[in-house]
């Protein structure tokens, strides 16, 4: 009985603490979480990417984005940032956002409090002084928030934010008409949708099927009559 209950105590324990990387795939969970995974209100959708800036993949999705006057939200990496600092700068200068994904990509369920909030603080230093920009919003790498995560990411004053539709573009098998496919599919107004302008963690050349699915992307969005605009602050 004893050890029974030690271990309906450590299951609790890991729930409590992990429960919170479950919220991309049980939006209820993030709701009631308090994590942005829509913006309800308006005609458009939130197009954001994650884990730049690249030095060809920010370039192309950003000419992509001129030409169809589309804005976007960008989640970006601090190591990359202090590498290419003139690419976070170019990104607010074409008219997006830039936003704090972490300095090094890794896991939450793996840092403690502590170790998050120096990954986050030295990312959100380097990117407001490269791009002139304030940081509000903050997105973990791979999605995952741990409670203890996510209560120092509030504490900080950031808001917590994943997404309700994403592409998938990660991944090896990706392909621009699946990034398409999977990423409109069902889209509607006050989505967040998730992609990739790199591909320092996920599969190489990632960024290079992205870019070549963007301007469908953008197509179908508009077909629906969803324009692609800033996350709301």
């Amino acid at each position: 009985m004893i050890r029974a209950a030690a271990g309906a105590g450590l299951t609790a324990a890991t729930v409590a603490y992990a429960g919170p990387a479950l919220a991309p795939v049980i939006p209820r969970l993030g709701d009631s979480l308090g994590i942005k995974l829509r913006e309800d209100g308006g005609d458009g959708v939130a197009l954001t990417f994650d884990d730049g800036p690249h030095p060809q993949g920010t370039p192309a999705v950003l000419e992509t984005l001129r030409e169809a006057g589309a804005k976007a939200t960008f989640f970006l990496a601090g190591e990359q940032v202090e590498r290419r600092p003139a690419l976070a700068a170019e990104i607010v200068a074409g008219g997006h956002r830039v936003e704090l994904h972490c300095h090094r990509h890794r896991n939450q369920l793996r840092l403690g409090g502590r170790a998050l909030l120096e990954d986050a603080e030295r990312a959100r230093a380097v990117i407001e002084e490269a791009s002139g920009q304030a940081i509000a919003d903050y997105r973990p790498p791979y999605g995952i928030f741990s409670a203890i995560g996510l209560r120092a990411i509030r504490a900080r004053g950031w808001r917590p934010v994943l997404w309700s539709q994403w592409g998938r573009d990660w991944a090896r098998r990706a392909t621009p008409a699946s990034i398409t496919r999977r990423l409109t599919a069902g889209a509607r107004a006050g989505d967040i949708l998730l992609l990739h302008d790199a591909d320092y963690y996920s599969a190489p050349g990632s960024w290079v099927r992205t870019t070549a699915a963007l301007p469908r992307i953008l197509e179908e969005l508009e077909a629906r009559g969803l324009k692609s605009r800033l996350l709301r602050r």
